[in-house]
């Protein structure tokens, strides 16, 4: 973009800045070496970057629902406001670099080779809208499953009741009785029926990891493909994979991809994206099977060429690449606000995160099943452990009172060990657990 400020006025060149003092998140994971993360090296190197969390009591165990701070998120904050104080209206050139920092962290997580494609947004609902406004059709047909979380759930049902949308629901397993509180799983055969059933769908929308179980969906190559074999475009819900599990957007191939910062990437609300598959950024010619280059409707005025010119021609003149699904001014605290933890994922890598996470699961599960507490089997799963209740908001919130923090999502009780939960913890969780259940 042009550097110019959002009045039109001419911004002069960034002053020069002094170098940055050492990271203390990046040389703490240098010294972590390069092998499996060990419980003594989390807790020399790792624990006193989130001094400020660790200080509060009780076992945190909700770490699939909001992610713990570092102690730099703070500083990168005030990072964020003094600009604004120092430079005022200067300060959207920094900002603005913020917000390509951002995407390009993005892209590395998620395994997208072309950072441009990845597009900032406040939700991962925003990133849905803007895919069904850019399909050419007053009432795209959607396949999605019933395990999708309420972010795009409730779009998509509000679409449905306004007509402006017809949406097929995969059920789990078990079949629509257990509809609402998905205690059953998901089976990439049923997405692939749906998809061939009827008439060709404009949208298939699946999560990689399900909230409401924590299924890992391995079979994600056949539902994208089954898609796009009747031309269908697939939209993948990676809230509770990035992260967690390798993403790998490129090599998996699904059309979009929506996330955010807010759970295990320790960015809190605000910090999310659409990511678009290259191939419909390009022109109409070098699109598949001659699909034409999809233009959403969910656009501003960031997503005009050369934003800064301040030209109104009639008819909208778009950015190049993902540049053309910026919407308006872009709030930059959030770019601030998710750094620390995007520096922290990717210096560590998801690949050695997941490992340890793994063997933390393995033990949690030991010590409750060890104290007759009986832990849901799903397998592959991603990062939390499930405990069945018939009544798990009340469970929950009688734990809470025990200074063991989890969450509940229908008949089940969420535990999601993190990289700063020592074993100790889990020990006191599960004896925690046991004892609520008398």
């Amino acid at each position: 973009m042009n550097a110019a400020d959002a009045t039109g006025r001419s911004v002069p060149p960034p002053r020069p800045r002094p170098a940055p003092p050492s990271d203390p998140v990046l040389d703490a994971v240098a010294r972590l070496g390069d092998g499996p993360l060990t419980e003594a090296a989390v807790r020399e190197h790792v624990k006193p970057l989130f001094s400020r969390v660790l200080a509060r009591p009780g076992i945190y165990l909700a770490n699939h629902s909001l992610g713990r701070p570092l102690d730099r998120t703070a500083d990168d904050v005030r990072e964020a406001v003094d600009l604004w104080y120092a430079d005022m209206d200067d300060a959207w050139i920094p900002w603005l670099d913020e917000l390509r920092r951002f995407r390009r962290s993005v892209a590395s997580l998620i395994g997208l080779g072309d950072a441009s494609a990845v597009v900032p947004k406040t939700a991962a609902g925003q990133g849905l809208r803007a895919v069904l406004n850019a399909i050419d059709s007053p009432k795209p047909r959607v396949v999605a499953t019933r395990g999708e979380f309420d972010s795009l759930d409730f779009i998509l049902k509000t679409y449905a009741a306004r007509g402006r949308a017809e949406v097929t629901w995969v059920e789990p397993t078990a079949g629509p009785d257990h509809r609402g509180s998905l205690p059953d799983l998901f089976e990439a055969d049923a997405i692939i029926d749906a998809v061939r059933r009827g008439p060709a769908p404009d949208l298939v929308v699946v999560s990689q990891i399900c909230f409401g179980t924590g299924q890992l969906m391995t079979d994600l190559p056949r539902v994208v493909t089954a898609a796009h074999a009747v031309r269908a475009l697939v939209l993948l819900d990676t809230y509770h994979s990035a992260g967690v599990v390798p993403v790998g957007f490129d090599e998996l191939g699904p059309d979009f991809a929506v996330g955010g910062a807010y759970k295990y990437l320790r960015g809190g609300p605000g910090a999310c994206w659409l990511a678009i598959h290259p191939r419909h950024l390009r022109d109409a010619a070098a699109m598949p099977a001659g699909r034409p280059r999809l233009r959403t409707l969910d656009t501003g005025w960031f997503a005009k060429r050369d934003p800064f010119s301040y030209a109104r021609p009639d008819t909208p003149e778009l950015s190049d690449g993902g540049d053309a699904w910026l919407e308006s001014t872009p709030a930059v605290l959030p770019f601030y606000q998710a750094r620390a933890g995007l520096d922290f994922t990717l210096a560590i890598g998801v690949d050695r995160l997941r490992s340890y996470n793994l063997a933390q699961q393995a033990l949690l599960a030991g010590e409750l099943r060890a104290r007759d507490v009986r832990v849901r089997e799903i397998d592959p799963r991603g990062a939390f452990l499930l405990l069945p209740h018939p009544d798990a908001a009340a469970w929950c919130a009688t734990l809470r009172s025990r200074g063991l923090i989890a969450d509940a999502r229908g008949p089940h009780i969420r535990l999601c060990p993190d990289i700063l939960t020592s074993a100790e913890e889990m020990a006191r969780a599960a004896e925690i657990v046991a004892d609520s259940l008398g």
